[in-house]
């Protein structure tokens, strides 16, 4: 499943040349991937209501040209991983129908103390909504 979220550069988010800052991408997959949770089924706020969490353990970015200020972007997000107990998303950020960067965020599937939960043990239909919205291909 890809799921995409439309983002357009606010002002707030670019610098005095009007080029989007690099840490605006990481907000831009946080974006893309609650989005994504919530077409795949339940809304990440009922997750969390649940006791599930899911921390950040890696974010990659790759830039191929820059993102400006007004411009409308595309974020394709995929579930590109998952075990029992992490998650793995891809993304690709898109203007005007190009690739103009790609990243990846790793995050792990835990209690709200932190503690590594096996979602398809504890939760087996969340873990299913999960594996039902992978990207196999």
């Amino acid at each position: 499943m890809e799921h995409i979220s439309e983002i357009e550069v606010r002002y707030a988010e670019t610098d005095q040349m009007g080029i989007a800052h690099h840490s605006c991408y990481a907000v831009w997959f946080e974006v893309a991937r609650t989005d994504f949770i919530k077409a795949a089924g339940i809304p990440y706020t009922e997750v969390e209501n649940r006791g599930l969490i899911f921390p950040l353990t890696f974010l990659e970015c790759k830039y191929k040209t820059a993102a400006l200020y007004e411009d409308k972007l595309q974020i394709h997000a995929k579930l590109t991983k998952l075990t029992p107990v992490r998650l793995e998303f891809s993304y690709d950020v898109v203007r005007d129908g190009k690739v103009i960067a790609t990243g990846k965020t790793g995050h792990g599937m835990v209690s709200k103390d932190l503690k590594p939960m096996n979602v398809k043990k504890v939760f087996p239909d969340l873990y299913q909504m999960f594996e039902d919205a992978l990207e196999t291909a």
